[in-house]
């Protein structure tokens, strides 16, 4: 495949593992951007630094870049790393790349469904407008808006994936938190809010959507979702099932988030319109695997 080298920030990061093996599995030369030398990356810069950026983007000259590097976990306790990271990393990547390599096919930046808050339309398209909660939403919306500016110079398309899971991840998250706890036949489990809604995708459909979007016309905002929302109740229920062990669930005021959002689903309309071959997984299929994984 000529031109088919893709650049892909945090891309030894959970996201990035799998975003970077469906590339390949696509037949695109993928190369990492690392943060430091000990990333085993070929490549490495710090999103704040735009000389080491601009060093890195004109020795590479990437057909595709994919910027999946941020500060994710909404429980980061410093605030100013989101904006450092989230906001101005990516404007530091966006001028490095038109100073050194303007003529790139195309640029994803990820944002997040965090943005939207707590909206009263469910599910929520792309033309809801934002109102985020929380340092994390914020920053990225920002980031939007920053990102925004550069579309008459750059050829970008941002994604807001809604919440999405698999093997490898942090348990720091929700879900594999949960799988850890029924794998280990933990007699409980302390956990936030339970009255919360959410969409809990797979990673694998993630990483696919990622690669096909390099193929569709920059300018536009897209969800990457599924339009299909469950109750933490129904997780565990699952994760009982699967495990065939029962657990005692605490629920812990020092869990439960300020502003909490109460129920995040997307419209997936544009995305299944623009991505009509993603392959789909249940929240079965996606919790066993995990499972599987957790025995390896």
């Amino acid at each position: 495949m000529p031109n088919n080298k893709v650049l892909v920030t945090g891309a030894q990061g959970f996201t990035g593992q799998y975003v970077c093996d469906a590339l390949r599995i696509a037949g695109y030369d993928v190369i990492g951007l690392g943060q430091s030398s000990a990333s085993n990356l070929g490549y490495f810069a710090d999103l704040c630094d735009l000389v080491s950026l601009r060093k890195v983007i004109s020795a590479i000259k990437p057909n595709y870049v994919i910027h999946l590097a941020a500060i994710a976990f909404v429980g980061h306790a410093d605030f100013n790393n989101f904006y450092r990271t989230n906001l101005f990393g990516t404007l530091n990547l966006l001028e490095a790349i038109y100073l050194e390599c303007p003529q790139v096919s195309n640029i994803i930046v990820a944002s997040s469904a965090n943005v939207y808050g707590n909206p009263v339309i469910s599910p929520v398209s792309e033309l809801v407008c934002p109102a985020p909660l929380n340092h994390y939403a914020m920053s990225k919306l920002a980031m939007e808006h920053m990102s925004r500016t550069w579309f008459e110079r750059l050829p970008i398309i941002i994604v807001r994936p809604f919440n999405y899971t698999g093997h490898r991840q942090s348990i720091d998250f929700l879900i594999p938190k949960i799988v850890s706890h029924f794998h280990a036949r933990a007699e409980k489990i302390s956990l936030g809010n339970l009255d919360v809604t959410r969409e809990f995708n797979d990673v694998r459909m993630i990483a696919r959507a990622y690669v096909d979007i390099l193929q569709v016309d920059s300018g536009i905002t897209i969800n990457l979702c599924s339009g299909i929302g469950y109750e933490l109740n129904n997780v565990l229920q699952l994760a009982s099932e699967l495990s065939r062990h029962h657990i005692i669930v605490d629920t812990s005021p020092a869990l439960v988030r300020q502003n909490e959002l109460k129920s995040l689903v997307g419209d997936p309309s544009v995305m299944q319109q623009l991505l009509p071959n993603l392959p789909t997984y249940s929240l079965y299929e996606t919790l066993e695997w995990m499972f599987e994984g957790a025995e390896k």
